[in-house]
């Protein structure tokens, strides 16, 4: 089984999930497909789609105008939640330390985080890709973490976006130094994502790399026509 999880990031409305949730009722597939969505839109997903939010507050509760909870996301009825995505370790300035406690909220409210490693295009030109991956797995994840409790999405942050799709050995090599470090944590049966260029055409190719359980998806989990082939390709 495949885990297929697409980031809608500050797009789509309610009309557009539901009408994407219909869609993909239908779908004959055994992966495991997550739709994590902006706030306004969450609630509980189906036998087929599980729901996602794309953050959520290190703080349990209190004075922090803006911020979402995790227990807040869990009362919507979603089940998941991104953290230290790309976007947010750029935007948010989160580090592995904000992000293990983002993700120790989730996992204190019975939400299933998607955590988000990676390194910048500096890093991969200086030779530190291997070294910002395995802190960020070692410092991402945080001490209530159980597992199969948690995902890891790799995420080449040079890549986002930019239309560029690491080769197959550069993925394999990453997702590779991830699963001797999660297995030498204790989590043997944590799934690791690859996320950044998706497509149709290149996800048959990038799920059949050892040690990619799954997918992350950006702009092409947000149409049908993009989304089902990459659903279809992960069979």
């Amino acid at each position: 089984m495949k885990i297929i999880a697409g980031n809608w990031k500050m797009n789509g409305d309610v009309k557009s999930l539901d009408n994407m949730i219909n869609d993909l009722s239908g779908i004959d597939t055994e992966s495991r497909v997550i739709l994590c969505v902006p706030y306004t839109m969450l609630r509980a997903g189906n036998d087929v789609v599980m729901i996602g939010a794309q953050n959520v507050s290190k703080f349990e509760s209190g004075a922090h105008t803006s911020e979402i909870s995790a227990k807040m996301v869990r009362d919507t009825g979603a089940v998941v939640t991104l953290v230290g995505h790309s976007e947010c370790r750029d935007a948010l300035h989160d580090t592995n330390t904000d992000v293990a406690e983002r993700a120790k909220m989730a996992i204190l409210n019975d939400l299933i985080p998607i955590i988000c490693i990676g390194e910048t295009a500096t890093e991969r030109d200086m030779g530190l890709t291997i070294r910002v991956v395995e802190n960020g797995v070692r410092e991402s994840v945080p001490d209530n973490a159980t597992d199969g409790g948690f995902i890891i999405a790799y995420e080449p942050r040079w890549a986002i976006g930019a239309g560029i799709t690491p080769t197959t050995q550069q993925i394999g090599a990453v997702h590779k130094i991830i699963r001797e470090t999660l297995n030498d944590m204790g989590f043997t049966d944590t799934p690791i994502l690859y996320g950044a260029s998706v497509t149709g055409a290149n996800a048959h190719e990038i799920m059949s790399v050892p040690n990619v359980d799954g997918v992350l998806v950006g702009g092409a989990s947000l149409k049908l026509d993009d989304f089902i082939p990459i659903i279809k390709n992960a069979e």
